[in-house]
């Protein structure tokens, strides 16, 4: 895509905002679009463009970007309602869309013939990163397109990520989304019980951060995004948990793999473990900590049940 291409970008929230915000850095023609009108003035106080509505934003633009909650929404955005079209039907004809939405595989794949039904191109093209990678254009894109349809999108995602990655056909960016967060949900809950244990074995945070970084249990759950303030000086852990990447949206997200794990039959056990353990965290009160914050709730009930 060309520098004077016109791209709509919708949903402006944490993630969103700064991806549309690089954009404009990059020299793209940025109008955005948010439900929430706290998203729309920080869009704006930003320099961002917003309309008035996402048809005033799709209208005539070369490329949709959305950044929805759920499958739900991108599909009732797609198609629209009785009340208002959606927006397949308000672009104009051959739009490339592109969802950076987490959603489940069959939604990605719904989204995707609707889109190719009503005369578009469509790729998903889901995140990691968090809102630090959002801000600073270093995200990771997983992305599931035909080979086509990726070379037109690749160097729009290439303004907003570092990593670009052809996952396969239309929905297999999604598809390794989850099972990647599944790693990471599963992965900080290890890394969360050994410091726990740790602690109760009188090992430093330090120490067993020493060992453990430059031994086999290594991971990214251990030396970027560190369960416990100290070793890693900007993992959330030193900002009192504040996200990063909330608690609420590894709980989605886990709950997007246990459903593809039930539907495609694979005998998994730690995914379910882990997906029951966030969804726990996220209904008490751990919904806008980061996910890392886990520790405190197994220092709970480590407590618990010593008390007991």
């Amino acid at each position: 895509m060309k520098m004077n291409t016109s791209i709509a970008f919708l949903g402006l929230g944490h993630m969103g905002g700064p991806m549309a915000l690089n954009l404009v850095k990059a020299g793209y023609t940025v109008t955005g679009f948010d439900l929430m009108p706290a998203a729309i003035d920080a869009a704006r106080a930003s320099g961002l463009a917003v309309a008035e509505t996402a048809a005033q934003a799709v209208a005539g633009a070369d490329v949709v970007i959305t950044m929805f909650p759920t499958g739900r929404h991108v599909i009732d955005a797609y198609s629209g309602s009785a009340e208002a079209p959606g927006l397949l039907s308000i672009a104009k004809p051959g739009t490339l869309f592109i969802d950076s939405s987490t959603i489940a595989v069959d939604d990605a794949k719904r989204a995707h013939d609707l889109a190719v039904e009503a005369g578009h191109l469509n790729i998903d093209a889901p995140v990691s990163g968090g809102v630090v990678g959002a801000t600073a254009g270093t995200l990771a894109f997983m992305v599931g397109a035909s080979v086509a349809d990726f070379a037109l999108a690749e160097p729009i995602l290439a303004r907003m990520g570092a990593r670009i990655v052809h996952c396969g056909d239309p929905s297999a960016g999604q598809a390794a989304k989850i099972c990647n967060n599944m790693i990471l949900g599963i992965s900080m809950i290890a890394v969360s019980e050994a410091f726990v244990l740790g602690e109760k074995l009188g090992l430093t945070h330090q120490a067993l951060f020493d060992v453990a970084s430059t031994a086999s249990g290594q991971c990214w759950a251990l030396t970027t995004n560190c369960p416990v303030p100290g070793p890693v000086p900007t993992s959330p852990a030193n900002r009192d948990y504040q996200p990063g990447f909330a608690g609420a949206l590894m709980a989605k997200d886990l709950g997007l793999a246990l459903d593809a794990l039930e539907s495609t039959g694979v005998a998994a056990e730690l995914g379910p473990i882990a997906a029951q353990i966030y969804r726990r965290f996220a209904d008490e009160n751990g919904a806008g900590v980061d996910f890392s914050g886990i520790i405190n709730d197994i220092r709970m009930h480590s407590d618990a049940r010593t008390a007991a």
